[in-house]
Parts: C-alpha cells; structure tokens; sequence
C-alpha cells in the first residue's frame, strides 16, 4: 500500500500547478481575484484530503477536480447568477494563438458559468466529456449540450475565424 504524499509533496504540487490552476479559474470566472479565491479555496480543500492522495502523478489531477468541483457548487449559489466582467486581462494567459487572446477571453464572460466552465474544462483543460462531467457533477449529455450551446454563442461572439479552432481542439 502506497504512503501519504507528504506536506514537501503538496508544496511542490502548489508550486507547480498553481500557475495552471489560475489560468482555469480566471477562464471560467473571468474575475482576478475571484479566480485567486477559487485556487486558493481548491488549494486548502486539496491539502485538507491531502492524507488520501497517494500518487505523485495523480496530485495535480485532484487539485483540477477539486478546482472544477469548488468552482461548480460556487456557480449554483446565488451570488454566481451575476457576471464579474474585469477591464484586463491577466499577462501569463496563454491561448493557442496570441492574437486572438483578448477577443476568447471576452467572448468566455458573455457565456454562463456552466457553459463557461464546461468550454475551459474541456478546451483548455483538454478534459474529455466524461471527465468534465464528473468534475462538474453532471450528465455527459449535459457536458455535450453546454459545450454544443457554448460553441455557438462564440462562434457568434468570435467569428468562424475564431471559433472552429476551439470546437477542433479535442473530440471525445
């Protein structure tokens, strides 16, 4: 039977996958400090099952899952049915294409939180439908739906230019 990781591990895991984590989060809620809040929230639930965790390899995947899970259950609370539009973008963002960096970015506010999550965790996460829907805590038919509805709003918001490049990202 495999040990604990040890609390040196999941210092190393928030060293490393911290940056990534922030990047997610500020996708999905499009606000900085809101999206420092959910990472560090994810972080401290991470650390508080740390105990569980056994596998080196698996750590940052857990965090990614406690991220999506603490973000799902903050979109059904009712203080999420309001956007939190920011005037900035952060620097350290990176999308496949640079140039069209500011225009996803905005396009990914004007979708609803799930739709927005399910498009981050699944395109920029590069999760598959079964995971999303695991880490959402919902059907996969949902995933799909959110995710068919999502692309079409961007591809109104974005273009065809744009949004093909993220509907041909990753196909289950």
């Amino acid at each position: 039977m495999a040990t604990p990781l040890t609390d040196d591990e999941f210092t190393e895991l928030v060293h490393a996958a911290g940056p990534g984590l922030y990047r997610t989060a500020y996708l999905m809620l499009g606000d900085h400090q809101l999206a420092e809040d959910l990472v560090q929230t994810a972080l401290a639930k991470t650390y508080a099952s740390w105990g569980k965790v056994r596998d080196r390899e698996a750590a940052p995947v857990y965090a990614r899952v406690v991220l999506a899970n603490t973000a799902a259950s903050w979109f059904r609370r009712r203080s999420w049915r309001k956007e939190h539009p920011t005037e900035t973008v952060p620097e350290h963002v990176t999308e496949p294409d640079p140039s069209n960096r500011p225009a996803v970015v905005n396009a990914l506010r004007h979708l609803p939180p799930r739709q927005r999550a399910v498009v981050v965790l699944r395109f920029y996460d590069d999760l598959s439908v079964r995971e999303v829907a695991d880490a959402l805590g919902c059907s996969e038919g949902t995933v799909k739906s959110q995710t068919s509805d999502a692309l079409a709003r961007l591809r109104t918001l974005l273009g065809d230019d744009v949004a093909p490049t993220i509907e041909g990202a990753h196909h289950d």
